[in-house]
């Protein structure tokens, strides 16, 4: 490996610096829109209603079967 000079590594140094702080600024965005719940609802609403008239069918069947009882 060639040896580099002073100023060649702080060059490279300097370069990482900015493709790091590109990369969390892309992160960043990224961590904001998968994290934004209103949109995954908005998104998947007919999805939601479903699993939520399934999920209160259930309730009220065991609701049901316990008074029974």
């Amino acid at each position: 490996m060639p040896q580099r000079s002073p100023e060649e590594i702080r060059n490279s140094i300097e370069a990482n610096r900015m493709e790091l702080a590109v990369s969390v600024e892309k992160l960043r965005g990224e961590v904001v829109r998968i994290t934004d719940w209103r949109a995954h609802v908005e998104r998947h609403r007919s999805e939601l209603m479903v699993a939520g008239a399934v999920v209160g069918l259930f309730v009220v069947r065991r609701i049901a079967r316990r008074r029974r009882r």
